[in-house]
């Protein structure tokens, strides 16, 4: 049998997806799964895209442009303009997710062996469009003690080297639900332009905010327009992960037409998504405040459940709809595995993103978890039943091996 490639070879398995089978094997066992490890919003999508996929009425489903529908970008547009950044129609290129438009930014942005400063914990499949594209992700830490708040520009300088071409960060954050400052982010733009970086900022989370920090995007730091590059998606804002409908946001017109001719090989972005995501652009202003406030109740609930606990600590996260949560186990990997294999409580078990996967430098986040606070209140809190009485009898837990090891 012939092998497959090294690259391949060297693509992580995600950790918020790794578990999936064992979850199956749950389910068919008649155990009750709820699924903390995964961003997939259980709010409806806007009536408008609902509608608009309900009556379809193209005879033939063809290809759209490249690039995406110019009605849809034109749209999108008209949308940034609400949060102060100005950009044309030809700014954006309509992506198969924001996953695809980070991988054509990383392909045409970087060659191999070039890298890219980026703080961890960080996204997971950053790290897989990294290997992919042959580039090398350069960790700088954040930490639960201190908030997960971006380390210092004197920090991200330090790391930058002969190879580096970008600094990665997502705003606001996930894993950790942190929201970078405008102080932040004007001093990463004044690092990317002083050293000639792209800045990539995935912004997927912009609409869910929920403290003092107002959220700001990267599109309007003043003399960076050429380094910035957004990834974008319509997934998380409007629930509409399936529809695979992304971007990337630049004013770099030599990236665009980069990216374009992988556009052109690839031949389209999905032609249903682009139908659903212009009419969703339509939503009034009182779905987003509505969703933003269901998810900061949530969050609110999930904070003080977690603070009940016995040994697991958190940071409060003021945007996005995750936390990273450290748990009183011996390996937060193994205990998210026993849950599916080994647990259930009243016929329930629950499923979490093992949080070593979502860091870069080894050993870091072998006792963290990544919640995603993603159901409807009644399940996050049967769910979080559940996480503490998994808690209670893992075999693993700290003071319980501890103890153990005092009476020997």
């Amino acid at each position: 049998m012939p092998d497959v490639s090294i690259r391949a070879g060297a693509i992580p398995a995600s950790p918020i997806r790794k578990l999936s089978a064992v979850a199956e094997a749950a389910a068919q066992r008649g155990v009750k799964v709820y699924h903390l490890n995964i961003g997939q919003p259980d709010i409806a999508s806007p009536e408008a895209g609902l509608d608009a996929l309900h009556h379809v009425d193209r005879t033939v489903l063809e290809y759209s442009p490249s690039n995406g529908f110019a009605s849809l970008r034109k749209a999108w547009a008209e949308y940034y303009s609400s949060f102060g950044a100005t950009l044309d129609a030809d700014d954006f290129i309509v992506t198969a997710g924001a996953s695809e438009a980070a991988l054509f930014a990383l392909l045409c942005c970087l060659d191999p062996g070039d890298e890219i400063i980026a703080p961890e914990p960080l996204y997971a499949n950053y790290t897989s469009f990294a290997v992919a594209s042959g580039v090398r992700l350069v960790p700088v830490s954040a930490y639960m003690e201190d908030g997960f708040r971006l380390p210092s520009a004197e920090q991200l300088a330090a790391l930058i080297g002969p190879r580096t071409r970008g600094i990665l960060i997502c705003n606001p954050n996930n894993p950790t639900g942190y929201v970078y400052s405008g102080e932040e982010l004007q001093a990463i733009g004044a690092l990317a332009r002083e050293h000639n970086l792209f800045l990539f900022v995935d912004e997927v989370y912009r609409e869910f905010v929920y403290g003092d920090t107002p959220f700001l995007s990267a599109l309007t730091l003043e003399g960076a327009e050429n380094n910035v590059v957004v990834f974008d998606s319509f997934s998380k804002r409007f629930s509409e992960c399936g529809i695979r409908v992304g971007a990337v946001v630049t004013r770099n017109t030599s990236l665009r037409s980069a990216i374009m001719r992988l556009c052109q090989a690839r031949l389209s972005p999905p032609l249903l998504g682009q139908i659903v995501a212009e009419a969703s652009l339509a939503a009034p202003e009182s779905y987003g405040a509505q969703v933003c406030a269901e998810y900061k109740e949530r969050r609110d609930c999930l904070m003080e459940r977690l603070a009940g606990m016995a040994g697991v600590t958190s940071s409060v996260p003021m945007g996005a709809f995750y936390t990273m949560a450290r748990l009183p186990v011996d390996d937060a990997e193994r205990f998210c595995a026993w849950c599916l294999s080994d647990f259930a409580y009243e016929g329930k078990t629950v499923m979490l993103a093992p949080g070593a996967g979502f860091y870069l430098t080894p050993g870091m986040g072998h006792d963290e978890v990544r919640i995603a606070y993603v159901l409807k209140k009644e399940n996050l809190m049967t769910a979080l039943t559940v996480l503490e009485e998994a808690l209670k009898a893992y075999p693993g837990r700290l003071d319980q091996i501890d103890e153990r090891d005092t009476k020997r």
